[in-house]
């Protein structure tokens, strides 16, 4: 019997002084409202930061697989970040390009 797995989000939130805070979750958008203090279980790092806003969310087909993508996201400068930002359909290309990891999140998860 194969389990369907649930997907995996790596996702960025914008601090109102602009700052990135990088993620992973399995509902992005229930974990901003956790983080802006509409939920518990917010981020202590972004407590006060407010108003935060969901800058970037890339499913992944695993926790390992996000997992090992947003560790490699927080080794990047911010001007890194802010081009993955703009680049919108590109992200995936430009993933590879900045990481050199080109086979991000392409390993079937385990059975």
């Amino acid at each position: 019997m194969t389990a369907v797995s649930t997907p995996w989000f790596v996702y960025m939130v914008r601090t109102a002084t602009g700052a990135l805070y990088t993620g992973i979750s399995t509902q992005p958008e229930r974990r901003l409202r956790q983080h802006s203090g509409e939920l518990k279980g917010g981020a202590k790092a972004l407590k006060g930061k407010g108003p935060l806003q969901l800058a970037f969310s890339y499913p992944m087909p695993c926790r390992s697989s996000a997992s090992k993508l947003e560790y490699q996201l927080k080794q990047w400068t911010k001007n890194d970040k802010e081009l993955l930002l703009k680049q919108g359909a590109k992200q995936l290309d430009l993933l590879q390009q900045l990481s050199g990891e080109s086979r991000i999140g392409t390993e079937a998860a385990s059975e």
